[in-house]
């Protein structure tokens, strides 16, 4: 058994909430189900990052979060079981230093996107994000060989962050997406309309084209916009969930 790596320090009432609330919104919001997880950097060391267990997102509570390093191994050699797929935590945390919070999800509006040629693309002003392009991550052609399609190998997380770039999302063909921002209130936001836009998308789509997407420079300006009112989603969100 490996010795405990001593943890970076605690983080606050509020910041180990937030981390909670951002599950049990996604959970409420459809985004999440029994499967998917959410991080964010340890605000103390940013070579650190929390995750909860191995555990449903609706089920997390603040004695169900595991502090990893960037390799993601838990710090506490006598933590609980993890997630498979922390590597895609611990790579993209490794190649943005940017980014303070990590999203994966398998919302279901969503997977078209990544199993097609149908680019998403913002179609309202509250995804004005998605207007810095949407790539896709195919582990099979990143890898070179056929797989359970699970981000389980630092290697593949490694993959994802390449793929993903300076982007706040990316879509995983067969799989999901993976959402990343600056902090965890804006990480949730996106991750709630991406799924939106993806679902607004697929209904403009059966009403026939051509669809009036927002431009790249209107996209730009409500994502700058909206993301100054954070506040205002997150503070109504996280009322409606019971945090333990």
């Amino acid at each position: 058994m490996t010795k405990s790596k001593g943890s970076a320090g605690p983080i606050t009432k509020e910041q180990r909430e937030d981390l909670v609330a951002a599950s049990l919104i996604l959970a409420q919001h459809g985004v999440l189900d029994a499967f998917g997880h959410v991080s964010m950097r340890h605000p103390a060391d940013a070579n650190r990052y929390m995750l909860s267990r191995n555990l449903a997102p609706e089920l997390v509570t603040s004695a169900d979060i595991v502090e990893y390093d960037l390799d993601s191994e838990p710090v506490d050699a006598n933590a609980p079981r993890g997630f498979l797929e922390r590597y895609i935590h611990g790579e993209i945390y490794k190649a943005r230093p940017d980014v303070h919070a990590v999203i994966h999800t398998h919302s279901p509006s969503v997977v078209p996107f990544g199993v097609t040629r149908t680019i998403m693309q913002p179609i309202y002003h509250m995804s004005g994000f998605l207007g810095r392009g949407v790539p896709v991550y195919d582990i099979a052609k990143e890898s070179g060989r056929q797989t359970d399609i699970l981000v389980r190998e630092p290697g593949h997380g490694r993959d994802l962050a390449r793929v993903l770039a300076d982007k706040p999302m990316a879509l995983m063909r067969g799989h999901g997406n993976v959402v990343v921002a600056q902090d965890i209130r804006v990480a949730t936001y996106r991750a709630i309309y991406t799924e939106m836009n993806a679902r607004l998308q697929l209904q403009a789509m059966m009403c026939g084209g051509p669809i009036e997407f927002l431009s790249k420079e209107e996209a730009l300006l409500t994502e700058a916009t909206l993301e100054g009112q954070i506040h205002r989603p997150w503070e109504l969100w996280k009322a409606k969930v019971k945090i333990r």
